[in-house]
């Protein structure tokens, strides 16, 4: 094992004992480097502990859920402000957009209508539709976040009917087989682990009963290993790496379910949730993507690293354990992640030149003032670029694409002002004179909003 490897082992050993987890499996995955993993504890039954055993990944299952319904939305089949009654034959709620219940603010109740974690018994579609009439709208659409069990429950049906199956039969076929995770099912299978509740004044640990989630299986019902939910994580982060031909999603689609929708505290901002995806901040323009599961006996967390430095291209790690009350568990994969990237960084890729810029992109290159401040454009990576003159280093651009129809217009397609168009303005003898940028007005002087100049010296 690699020093960084026994570092990240002992940050794992240190929690399984700290926390007192039966079992804990931990991964890392990223481009880079072989998979690691590692594996503490035991599985609670016959068979041994290993990073083939299974665990319950709860809640993580969601991020599949938004992945089947934005496919949907892709392929047309429908769109995310629909409202539900355009698909689905409800007899209540059906007012509920898309959109709404994947980023859990349509105030839609927590959990299908009635007892479920008492009886342990979840209904099946025909009750849960029957029984939907009786569940409440607790909050007004869109007032602010509030989870929904339920709200993911409707989307897998909603994908299940949408492609003509059902939501586990979708799931394989769409999801799971093409990105290989051949180990997460909706099933434990022979190698799983037994899930506990461990006594907080004894060293105890009490089996925690088996469950099914029956329809609202699309809310929490998979079973993972570790390998596999690091290897879900790189994807959640970066798409293209792990799905070249974009046969489950487009890294475009991926950037848009990313994208925060709301906060999860409105007076601590440490999180968001995007569609279906929670966003964690770590600082310096570093975000991990993912999310966190718990089940009876079980609790998980999954998250993708996107920025920063040394951060390495598919990275993602996982942490599945079997206990049902570690809170600690659901803070591991972040420290993986930041331990990996602080002493194992990602190559630094050496500059090349590259070929010049276009000749009727030459001319604007440079300097510009606008709104009373500096900006810096420039031609790198094969794309015009934008910058504000005293933007940090880590800031991204705004990157610009050509109009094939308009020479003298450009779109920002990423960065600041993305999707609003610049538009250029050249005088008699070609040369670029002034811009337009949202409508904002650019010259190579800074000027007055009615044009008065202050020459630069």
């Amino acid at each position: 094992m690699t020093p960084v490897g026994d570092r990240l082992d002992r940050m794992v050993r240190r929690v399984q004992a700290r926390a007192r987890v039966p079992a804990v499996a931990a991964a890392l995955h990223r481009a880079d480097r072989p998979l690691w993993t590692c594996t503490v504890g035991g599985t609670g039954n016959d068979t041994a502990l290993d990073p083939q055993t299974r665990f319950r990944i709860g809640s993580v299952t969601k991020t599949f859920t938004a992945v089947l319904t934005m496919q949907c939305r892709d392929d047309g089949l429908l769109d995310l402000d629909d409202p539900l009654s355009r698909h689905l034959d409800l007899p209540a709620h059906g007012e509920l957009t898309i959109r709404r219940l994947l980023s859990h603010t349509s105030g839609l109740q927590r959990e299908p209508y009635g007892d479920v974690w008492d009886t342990l018994r979840a209904p099946d579609i025909d009750q849960l539709m029957a029984d939907l009439s009786r569940a409440e709208r607790v909050l007004p659409n869109g007032r602010r976040y509030h989870y929904s069990n339920l709200g993911m429950a409707l989307l897998g049906h909603l994908a299940g009917t949408l492609r003509g199956g059902t939501w586990t039969e979708v799931l394989a076929e769409r999801v799971l087989t093409p990105l290989g995770l051949t180990a997460t099912t909706a099933e434990p299978g022979r190698r799983a682990a037994t899930g506990f509740l461990v006594d907080e004044y004894s060293d105890e640990a009490h089996p925690e009963p088996p469950t099914d989630f029956g329809a609202v299986g699309p809310a929490a019902q998979l079973w993972s290993t570790a390998g596999d939910m690091a290897r879900w994580a790189a994807f959640l982060a970066d798409p293209a790496a792990l799905d070249v031909a974009g046969r489950v999603l487009s890294p475009a689609t991926l950037e848009e379910m990313r994208w925060p929708a709301t906060v999860t505290d409105e007076t601590l901002w440490a999180g968001g949730f995007g569609l279906g995806l929670i966003m964690v901040p770590q600082g310096q323009r570093i975000m991990h993507v993912g999310h966190d599961g718990a089940m009876p006996g079980f609790l998980a967390g999954v998250y993708g690293r996107r920025g920063g430095e040394g951060t390495a291209g598919a990275m993602g790690a996982a942490v599945l354990g079997s206990s049902g009350t570690a809170g600690e568990l659901f803070e591991l994969p972040h420290r993986l992640l930041a331990a990996a990237a602080e002493h194992d960084p990602a190559e630094i890729a050496p500059w090349r030149p590259g070929p010049p810029a276009p000749p009727e992109v030459r001319g604007l290159l440079g300097r510009w003032w606008g709104e009373g401040f500096e900006y810096v454009f420039s031609w790198h990576d094969g794309a015009l670029r934008a910058r504000a003159a005293d933007d940090p280093a880590g800031k991204p651009p705004a990157v610009f694409a050509p109009l094939p129809d308009r020479p003298e217009v450009y779109r920002t397609v990423s960065g600041r002002e993305v999707g609003e168009l610049l538009r250029l303005t050249r005088d008699g003898n070609g040369t670029v004179v002034r811009l337009h940028w949202a409508t904002y007005r650019f010259t190579r002087t800074q000027e007055t909003f009615d044009r008065h100049t202050f020459r630069v010296p």
